[in-house]
């Protein structure tokens, strides 16, 4: 097993046990005045989450989301921030009606972003002083992801269709089946993590935007009767799919289901022209493994992703592999590198590639040398994720950071490493009064003789010599223990999901891992 995910499962393990004392928080502020984090307050925090930087370097847009505990409500909303001044960004009028999932338009001057206040989940788009939306598209179906072309002209949006239903400006679903109606599945899926198999697939279109940069003409399906999800269900981001820089190449990460779906890792690069005249054609055929997280160089000459090698092993560790689009030569540029690399970005002149991955108990931003691949790690604790280089020399990289300190906030650091800059405190009122348990890492041999690495995490306002009664009972086995303490409920299956799938903005780890606990405590905070 690859040693930087046995460490990632067994400090994971350690969290799980030292949870039910607190949640975890710096080892300074032990001390600190203020009471234990509690159940209500860890389900209400104000999340922060998809940092994304302006063309021009300098504005910032971030989703923040509330929670209205007494009508069991979640909103997202945009805010914008002047990365050259201090203090907080201010939250954009738009947001009234529901904004998630912002990106900037190739000149900066508009704002995309998904909402569902026309009746389902569209895309919409403002300008930065974010006082007026105007839809975009006005799809039969809900958009799930969206990706913007480079040069402006298209936008490339996902739907759950039924491949072969594909109909261009009216993809759809069949009549809804009545209640007292039998199904009959002939294949697994028959539900998948926590949605029921429907039958539906996500599959890409393409549309031209006009001069206004709203959608115009017919839906162009990319994926017409293709057997398989993009981006991949039911946790795949716009993050599996990316635009050439000419905008007239679409590539996607998709797996061919067939009967096999439920125990192959065998997704792959798929090609397919934005105007939808030619079949998706398989890029990476020759790897049973995964192959995931697509990205074209600045210049569109290369195209990189991650790759694994073992096939039907999902836990395998993930290479960084690039390829010369115009010789074909494919290579892994980090082989001796002991880490398994997540979100790839390149940076302006194409000669470096940054990327995540766990490190001893993080999860670190890293810069990765295409030519030589050499490794240099940017930052240090915390988990880092939704990465985004800020343009224009070297004004670094922005990203979004959780840790046992705190909630995710952004941040800016330079690529050549150093302090980095917080750029975001969101929930910082609520947070000031809280005091977290103090923590710190260990290790000891595990299987093998190999170092396993766990944290302890202590009791807020911990005192030495003091007994904690029924710390380390294991939830899944204390039921009554588990009641007693986590009173509220969490977040429902949906919410949960979406947050997921965007890889950040995460409950804290020892939620995800007590499938016992949502099942128990499931609102409709969504």
């Amino acid at each position: 097993m690859n040693r930087s995910l046995y460490a990632r499962g067994c400090a994971a393990l350690a969290l799980t046990l030292s949870a039910a004392l607190a949640v975890a928080g710096p080892a300074t502020a032990a001390e600190s005045a203020g009471h234990g984090l509690t159940a209500l307050e860890l389900a209400t925090l104000d999340r922060a989450s998809d940092a994304r930087v302006s063309p021009d370097g300098r504005q910032m847009v971030y989703d923040v989301r509330t929670v209205d505990y007494d009508n069991n409500k979640s909103a997202h909303a945009l805010w914008l921030k002047d990365l050259a001044t201090e203090g907080e960004g201010h939250r954009l009028a738009i947001s009234d009606g529901g904004a998630s999932s912002p990106r900037w338009s190739a000149d900066g001057k508009s704002l995309y972003f998904l909402s569902g206040r026309s009746g389902s989940q569209q895309v919409w788009k403002t300008d930065a002083a974010g006082t007026q939306a105007t839809q975009v598209t006005t799809l039969p179906l809900d958009v799930g992801s969206f990706n913007l072309a480079p040069d402006g002209k298209h936008i490339v949006v996902s739907m759950a269709v039924f491949p072969g239903a594909e109909t261009g400006d009216k993809p759809a679903k069949p009549a809804q089946i009545a209640k007292s109606s039998g199904v009959v599945f002939d294949k697994l899926f028959v539900r998948h993590w926590d949605e029921w198999a429907d039958g539906t697939r996500n599959h890409l279109f393409a549309l031209a935007l006009n001069n206004e940069g709203t959608a115009t003409g017919a839906a162009v399906p990319l994926m017409k009767g293709f057997d398989g999800d993009a981006p991949g269900k039911p946790f795949g981001d716009d993050s599996e799919i990316t635009i050439s820089p000419d905008g007239k190449t679409v590539v996607f990460t998709a797996r061919l289901a067939g009967r096999t779906e439920p125990w192959s890792t065998n997704l792959d690069l798929w090609q397919v022209p934005m105007d939808g005249s030619a079949a998706p054609a398989n890029l990476t055929s020759g790897n049973a493994a995964m192959d995931t997280g697509p990205v074209f160089s600045p210049d569109g000459s290369k195209l990189a992703w991650r790759a694994m090698k073992r096939a039907t092993f999902e836990a395998d560790r993930y290479g960084i592999m690039v390829r010369d689009l115009k010789s074909g030569e494919t290579r892994e540029i980090d082989p001796t590198w002991d880490r398994s690399a997540d979100t790839l970005a390149w940076t302006a002149d194409g000669r470096t590639l940054l990327t995540t991955a766990y490190d001893v108990g993080q999860s670190k931003l890293f810069s990765v040398d295409v030519k030589s691949g050499a490794v240099k790690a940017l930052t240090g604790e915390g988990h880092v994720t939704a990465i985004d280089l800020v343009k224009g020399g070297d004004k670094g990289v922005v990203y979004m950071s959780d840790s046992l300190s705190g909630p995710s906030q952004a941040y800016q650091v330079s690529l050549k490493g150093g302090t980095p800059k917080q750029l975001t405190h969101v929930g910082g009122a609520k947070l000031a009064g809280i005091t977290m348990g103090a923590f710190e890492q260990f290790s000891f041999p595990g299987w093998n003789n190999e170092t396993v690495h766990g944290y302890v995490v202590k009791p807020a306002n911990y005192q030495e010599g003091h007994r904690y009664p029924g710390g380390l009972h294991h939830p899944r086995r204390s039921p009554g223990f588990l009641r007693q303490r986590l009173e509220l409920p969490l977040e429902p299956a949906g919410l949960r999901r979406r947050r997921l799938r965007r890889g950040h903005d995460r409950l804290p780890r020892f939620h995800r891992l007590w499938p016992g606990l949502h099942r128990r405590h499931q609102p409709a905070l969504g």
